[in-house]
């Protein structure tokens, strides 16, 4: 009785979309994502940003996000402020990073030894000084973010690379962070020395960006793929090469005359009518030599059919 059988799949596997093969963190994991992305990015703000500020020890905090209309959260940052639209966290998401005027005045005093206090004077243009420290700070809290939204995971080489200023105006609503009919999110930065002086940022973003800077959102997964029966026709066995050898003669020869051998001998080749086509020791076919197009070539006349494996018989 022959044991061996071919079988054959009952019907074709279900191949499902990502949205329906993937599944969300539940509300108590993004809350602990949530918490674990503030905690890492007010750490890295607070020693990131002491080198701008003379060297400051620092204290930062970052508070919950609050959901608003893209609208309300322009209206929030006001008409005129210091803007600078950003691309961070792993996955390259921009977001706007906003100082109001004397905000942005005081760091830049700071920066510059003085004692860096808001004051109440506000210029209506804000000075070149204050424009690039803004975006030195801007571009610190970039890739501040972009090293939070790695979690406990080391960021791969070049990651900081990808955290930068896009673009800086005085008009966030000319930046387009987001739709104003859209969903946002509003963050507030404050970060305060052992002087007493404190100073306050806003992080705004689209609402559908946030999950893609908490710790593993923007990281690419491995899609499952579904592997079929493995297929000489199909990649990657398809493309690799062999060397293939067709053996025109074979003969035999003693040692001693294989020892007296020299340039010029002749040795008679007694060629078959078909010659093998071989892949190694392996037998790929059987040809007749010839020419075709004023080259030798080989006529192929016949493949091998592979032996099947026998069974057990009973």
């Amino acid at each position: 009785m022959r044991m061996g059988h071919a079988f054959t799949p009952a019907r074709a596997a279900a191949v499902h979309c990502p949205e329906l093969t993937t599944r969300g963190p539940r509300p108590e994991e993004s809350a602990a994502l949530m918490a674990a992305w503030r905690r890492d990015l007010a750490r890295l703000l607070a020693d990131d940003l002491s080198g701008l500020l003379s060297g400051d020890r620092l204290d930062a905090s970052v508070s919950e996000p609050e959901h608003l209309t893209g609208a309300d959260a322009l209206r929030r940052i006001g008409p005129l402020a210091a803007n600078a639209l950003i691309r961070c966290g792993a996955s390259g998401e921009t977001a706007l990073i906003s100082f109001d005027f004397a905000t942005a005045i005081a760091l830049t005093d700071r920066s510059f030894g003085g004692d860096g206090r808001i004051t109440g004077s506000v210029p209506e243009a804000l000075p070149r000084s204050a424009a690039l420290l803004v975006d030195e700070a801007a571009s610190v809290i970039a890739g501040a973010i972009t090293t939070a939204s790695y979690g406990d995971m080391p960021p791969p080489a070049g990651a900081s690379a990808r955290a930068e200023v896009i673009v800086r105006s005085e008009s966030a609503a000319r930046l387009k962070p987001f739709a104003l009919d859209a969903q946002a999110l509003l963050v507030t930065i404050d970060i305060t020395n052992r002087q007493g002086c404190s100073w306050r940022a806003s992080l705004a973003l689209a609402a559908e960006r946030m999950p893609r800077l908490l710790p593993g959102g923007g990281r690419r997964t491995r899609s499952r793929r579904v592997h079929g029966p493995a297929n000489g026709m199909a990649a990657p066995f398809a493309a690799m090469p062999l060397a293939l050898h067709v053996v025109l003669a074979e003969f035999d020869l003693s040692l001693a005359r294989l020892q007296t051998l020299s340039p010029g001998d002749t040795i008679p080749l007694a060629m078959g009518r078909q010659v093998p086509l071989m892949a190694g020791e392996t037998l790929v076919a059987h040809g007749a030599v010839g020419t075709a197009e004023d080259r030798m070539a080989i006529r192929l006349t016949r493949i091998p059919v592979p032996a099947s494996p026998e069974g057990f018989a009973s």
